[in-house]
């Protein structure tokens, strides 16, 4: 690694995070990039989350804990706020970072200055811990914002990019449940993003709930149909009013009858990589202190 390589600072907020986050944060300290400060967002958890967070003993590693909920919109924000590094990193307490991550990344706008941030593609773990499959991420900023109205496929726990620009494009509070496609959608004109194909990250995606899943798409219409006809975007409005019904009869016939057809489905991956995959994330997971692990609902639109 050369002495002039860029700081990357990772921003991970915790909630009642005490079943996953010592595999999330253990994938950090693996990761074949070094030269990374890894703030730990405690916010207002009330398990243990608080304690696995100051167990580590890594200086590299930096708890935040005020004993207030907030959101997280306001710890990315304030993590952003407190980035001492050239690029800044989303992780979230759930996810395992592949080991590459952070180089692959960092080489990456290393050698494109002109994108603010790149995402990766992520795989799919259900069922404690099983590979469901994988979701590729589009490359071009064209293709990541072809369709805004539709949302962008970029996937959230996989940013790294630029810490000026998150300063300059930050999260908006009352978008919780939307705020990163918020900030995609109100900064895409100006910006330019970018995907790599390689999958960097091990998304869970246990716990599936029409609930959720329709508050998630609720949140969704409301942060971005809000900000388009703000900013006179009325296309928008219109066709994020069509597609968006749609997609929560989607998500009920998916979650509630097992009908998939209208949803597009996840890639496959050859028997090889998938047993690669597949030991890295046991070997993480093995770290938790707790069996009883409840995953989150879906927050990716397939």
């Amino acid at each position: 690694m050369k002495s002039d390589s860029p700081l990357v600072t990772i921003g991970l907020p915790v909630y009642n995070a005490e079943a996953t986050l010592r595999s999330a944060v253990q994938s950090i300290i693996a990761q074949t990039y070094p030269k990374w400060t890894l703030l730990l967002m405690n916010d207002g958890s009330t398990d243990e989350s608080c304690k696995i967070a100051k167990s580590f003993g890594d200086e590299r590693i930096r708890v935040v804990s005020d004993g207030v909920n907030k959101g997280i919109s306001a710890r990315l924000n304030q993590a952003v706020s407190m980035s001492e590094g050239k690029y800044f990193c989303r992780m979230d307490a759930d996810d395992i970072a592949f080991p590459d991550r952070l180089e692959r990344q960092v080489a990456f706008l290393e050698s494109h200055p002109k994108v603010d941030v790149v995402a990766s593609s992520i795989a799919v773990f259900r069922d404690q811990g099983n590979l469901y499959g994988l979701i590729p991420v589009p490359e071009s900023h064209q293709d990541i914002c072809g369709k805004p109205w539709k949302g962008f496929h970029f996937f959230h726990p996989t940013w790294l990019g630029k810490t000026a620009w998150f300063r300059a494009h930050p999260y908006t509070t009352r978008a919780n449940g939307a705020e990163d496609q918020l900030v995609l959608y109100s900064a895409y004109r100006e910006s330019c993003f970018a995907g790599l194909p390689e999958v960097l990250l091990g998304y869970r995606e246990d716990g599936r709930s029409f609930k959720k899943m329709f508050s998630r798409r609720i949140a969704f219409w409301r942060a971005i149909a809000g900000h388009a006809v703000k900013s006179g975007r009325w296309t928008d409005a219109c066709l994020l009013s069509i597609i968006q019904p749609v997609k929560i009869v989607a998500d009920f016939l998916n979650t509630e009858l097992g009908i998939d057809r209208m949803r597009n489905r996840l890639d496959t991956v050859d028997p090889q990589t998938e047993a690669v995959w597949q030991e890295l994330w046991r070997n993480m997971v093995r770290l938790d202190d707790q069996d009883d692990r409840k995953g989150r609902p879906s927050g990716i639109d397939r």
